[in-house]
Order: structure tokens, then sequence, then C-alpha cells
């Protein structure tokens, strides 16, 4: 099974600007690249991902990326998300790829055994879609699709749900992962606080 994971990345400079009450620019940004190494750092660890692709608009991160043997895609203007995933999607169906993962780069404590309990739910289902929600149950923080592009893409304030009902509609098998580590996602100030809390980032 040949799979890729697509990373996107807002331009670090830019990125977390919820948390600008309480994090200067130069912070957030640092916070921005540390929890993209990190996210690559566990994903160059994986066989079972065929490739890494990082779609971005902000050259650094790409710069960074490749660091990492991802391959990179750089965004021109200013693209909606899910357009930006399509596009990243078409890249690895053109170089044979047969499922994809969609994963953010803000969650702080993912491990290489939370992206393996992703794929070997996605194991013997075909087609399938493996959806890890945020904490909430309201926004998707991993999705995985076998075969790649299988659902369109719909990210955006609950996303969740409409990602399980896109499945459901398509009669695509649906599998549904909860996972405390797959759950938080960094984006406001009490994220923040827990994640210091527990010492995984230097912020």
């Amino acid at each position: 099974m040949t799979i890729w994971a697509i990373v996107p990345v807002k331009p670090l400079r830019r990125g977390k600007s919820r948390l600008s009450k309480i994090l200067t620019e130069d912070e957030r940004t640092a916070l921005n690249q540390e929890l993209l190494e990190r996210t690559l750092g566990t994903l160059s660890t994986l066989k079972g991902l065929l490739q890494v692709l990082v779609v971005s608009r902000d050259p650094l991160a790409l710069a960074i990326a490749r660091d990492y043997g991802a391959t990179t895609v750089l965004e021109d203007g200013h693209p909606q998300l899910n357009t930006a995933l399509t596009r990243a999607t078409v890249v690895s169906q053109i170089h044979s790829s047969q499922g994809v993962l969609v994963l953010p780069a803000d969650l702080p404590l993912l491990e290489r055994g939370d992206v393996i309990a992703l794929m070997e739910r996605a194991a013997n289902q075909m087609p399938v879609v493996v959806i890890a929600p945020d904490r909430h149950r309201k926004g998707t923080n991993a999705l995985l699709m076998i075969p790649a592009g299988v659902i369109e893409y719909d990210f955006g304030e609950d996303s969740f749900q409409r990602h399980c009902e896109r499945a459901a509609k398509l009669g695509v098998h649906l599998e549904i992962v909860e996972l405390p580590s797959l759950g938080l996602d960094l984006d406001l100030p009490e994220d923040l606080d827990m994640i210091r809390k527990m010492e995984v980032i230097k912020i």
C-alpha cells in the first residue's frame, strides 16, 4: 500500500494568530517552526508512508520540509485550504499513491503510534475513510483516505461531521479514531497552557 502524508502549513509568521495576545510574532513563528519540525520528524520515521508532501506558500516552511526529505508544493497567492489539499492530492496521485493521510502540523502530542493506528484501521477496507476528530469532536485532526480523493475535502469549522457525512453519502467505509494525542491541536491559549504543563514544547 502506497500512502502519502500531506501536511498543509500556513506561513510560519502568520500561523497561530489566536495566540497573539500571549505570544509575540517571533514567539509564534518559533512555535510554528517547532511544531512543523516535530511533525516532520515523526512522519519521516514511518516506513508505512511512501512520501511526505508539504504544501505551503511559505518558502521557509518548504525549506524545512526539504531538510526532512519531504516533497514540497509551493502555493501561489492565498489558496483556500481545501483547494490546496486537492492540488496536493493530485500530485500524490501522479506518483501513483493509493491513499493520502492529511495531517496538520499543529498536533504537539503526535507520535508514530498514532499514525500507525490510523493506517491499521484502514487495513483491508476499500474504499475507506479514517478520521481522527479533535477533542471536541468538531474539527478534523487527521484524515486518511484510500483511495486518494475518495471524498472531497471539507476542512473548516465543524469539519468532522461533514467529512463523516460525505463518506456515508458515498457508501465509503468509515472508521473513527479517537486518541488523546491526536485530539489535541494547538490553537487557543488554554491549549498552550495544557501543552506547557506537559513540557513537550519549548515556547
